[in-house]
């Protein structure tokens, strides 16, 4: 048979300190007032890295091109 030891089961909220608020209800409201208004109240899209891996290459690639015209058009390539 196993034994259970402590480290292996969850820790219980109502035993683990962590678990519990560490503002008062006055502090705790404001926060939650600030966190509802301005920025942090927008919805946002996903954060999609597919469309940003993509935008780097194009704009990599457009300085780059841009470079070689430059370059040829002053006489140095």
């Amino acid at each position: 048979m196993t034994e259970h030891r402590p480290e292996d089961q969850p820790p219980d909220p109502d035993q683990d300190k962590s678990y519990q608020n560490r503002l008062y209800p006055e502090d705790q409201a404001r926060v939650d007032e600030f966190l509802q208004k301005g920025v942090n109240s927008v919805e946002r899209k996903p954060f999609r890295p597919g469309l940003m891996i993509i935008m780097l290459i194009v704009v990599v690639t457009g300085f780059s091109l841009l470079s070689q015209l430059i370059a040829r058009w002053s006489g140095i390539y």
